[in-house]
């Protein structure tokens, strides 16, 4: 099984690579350094000394015998050195007997060149220097590296400290970091539990402006938008039980009164069988007029309601609703200014015939409609009626499905969805209606966009 590590252990792990790795490149960087410069130093130093007693041995052989250079030499006691004679058939050595053995090519090269020459032998402790103060003659002196080889040892020593003392520090540091880092997104996780547990009103306290605080920031904007969508969808889903309540109420009038009535069609006396008739008449038609209401509101829950806009002249339109719902003997209609609006005709006529026969049924004559096309960008269409009013309690609710303004279920003919389909109507067309006081009645405003 992979293993898991949390958000903290991440952190820390990160922090501790990236800190080690570059604490370790530094220490190398600066042991190379530091190497370089000693090891540099040394053997500047070494050939220093060994140009001076080369010096002062080619002055000692151009004025005495090469035996008085080898008593010089062997005053000599700071450093290890050896005497390569080669006047003879064979080079004789006169000092102690070489640390290490010198290479041939260093000796051959130190008789051909006036210049000292150096090297550093294979798994040797000393720095070899040769050169050839006089002609046959190669002094070479053996320098050790213990000391510089110390030095490095220490450094490299001083270094790892170094490098092991800022590893410690970055992993607390890290430790730190992580442990502040994880508490913000911890405190996210737990409030996404609760939220997801049902407590909504869950919210962030927002500190700074780094990334943490934007991540607390769109916390608290989602716990938002999911409130308010938990809020809308229990809304919905209580408006749909009440909806469904209330067509069940509605329709079990008309079918109740249809079903007594077709018991009356088979009945011997012609009274009772012309009244059934009546019956089925109108409450059929209250029936259908019921269903087809019902369905324009399934369309518009659906989104799929049908939106035809074209060049409409609102005087007109309201004139012949006037005319169908029968109030023109107490309506009378004004216009101002430009009526003209790009809407759909058949739902704007369903506007202006609901909030007519609303006014009619539950206002009284005589009825206005004043119809204003001055105001920019929108043409308002008032109904004012000269009856009791909406009270103030049913203003909010006066646009909600099945309202009605008595509180009345079978008192009155109407589905109850009249203004609930105006003001669906009027929002298809980015539009709005309201309800208002005045005086004597209630006052219903349609305010339309102009539209293209």
């Amino acid at each position: 099984m992979r293993p898991h590590f949390g958000l903290r252990a991440r952190i820390a792990a990160a922090v501790v690579v990236v800190t080690v790795a570059a604490t370790a490149a530094m220490a190398l960087a600066a042991y190379q350094l530091q190497s370089n410069d000693t090891t540099r130093r040394f053997h500047s130093a070494s050939r220093a000394d060994f140009a001076s007693d080369l010096a002062q041995v080619r002055f000692v052989a151009q004025n005495l015998s090469t035996d008085r250079v080898i008593d010089y030499m062997s005053r000599e006691h700071a450093v290890a050195w050896s005497v390569f004679d080669y006047t003879g058939e064979q080079a004789v050595l006169h000092g102690a007997e070489p640390p290490v053995a010198v290479p041939g090519w260093l000796l051959s090269a130190a008789r051909a060149g006036d210049e000292p020459l150096g090297t550093e032998p294979e798994n040797s402790p000393f720095l070899v220097l040769a050169g050839s103060p006089v002609k046959h003659v190669v002094l070479v002196e053996y320098y050790t590296l213990d000391a510089l080889r110390a030095d490095l040892s220490k450094l490299r020593r001083n270094l790892a400290g170094m490098a092991l003392l800022v590893t410690v520090l970055g992993i607390a540091g890290g430790m730190v970091a992580a442990k502040r880092i994880q508490r913000p997104v911890r405190a996210v996780a737990n409030a996404a539990i609760r939220l997801g547990g049902g407590e909504l009103d869950t919210r962030l306290v927002v500190r700074g402006g780094d990334e943490l605080a934007d991540l607390a920031g769109s916390f608290n904007a989602m716990a938002e938008q999911v409130g308010r969508s938990i809020a809308e969808l229990r809304a919905k889903e209580e408006q749909q039980r009440r909806f469904v309540a209330d067509v069940a109420h509605d329709l079990r009038t008309p079918v109740a009164t249809v079903v007594a009535a077709a018991d009356g069609v088979d009945s011997e006396n012609p009274d009772a069988r012309q009244r059934a008739a009546r019956l089925l008449s109108v409450q059929s038609r209250r029936l259908a007029n019921l269903v087809e209401d019902l369905l324009e509101m399934s369309r518009f829950d659906a989104g799929v309601a049908d939106f035809h806009a074209g060049p409409l002249d609102l005087a007109d339109l309201w004139a012949e609703a006037i005319d169908l719902v029968g109030g023109a003997d107490g309506t009378t209609l004004h216009t101002v200014g430009d009526v003209t609006v790009c809407a759909d005709p058949r739902r704007v006529h369903t506007i202006a015939r609901n909030l007519l026969t609303n006014a009619l049924t539950h206002g009284a004559a005589p009825i206005t409609v004043t119809i204003d096309g001055t105001r920019p960008g929108v043409v308002t269409a008032e109904v004012a009626d000269s009856g009791p009013g909406v009270p103030e309690d049913l203003r909010e609710l006066v646009f909600d499905r099945f309202a009605r303004g008595d509180r009345a279920r079978t008192a009155t003919s109407g589905s109850g969805l009249g203004l609930a389909i105006a003001q669906e109507n009027a929002r298809i067309h980015g539009g709005r209606i309201t309800v208002s006081e005045q005086q004597d009645g209630a006052v219903f405003t349609v305010v339309l966009p102009r539209g293209q």
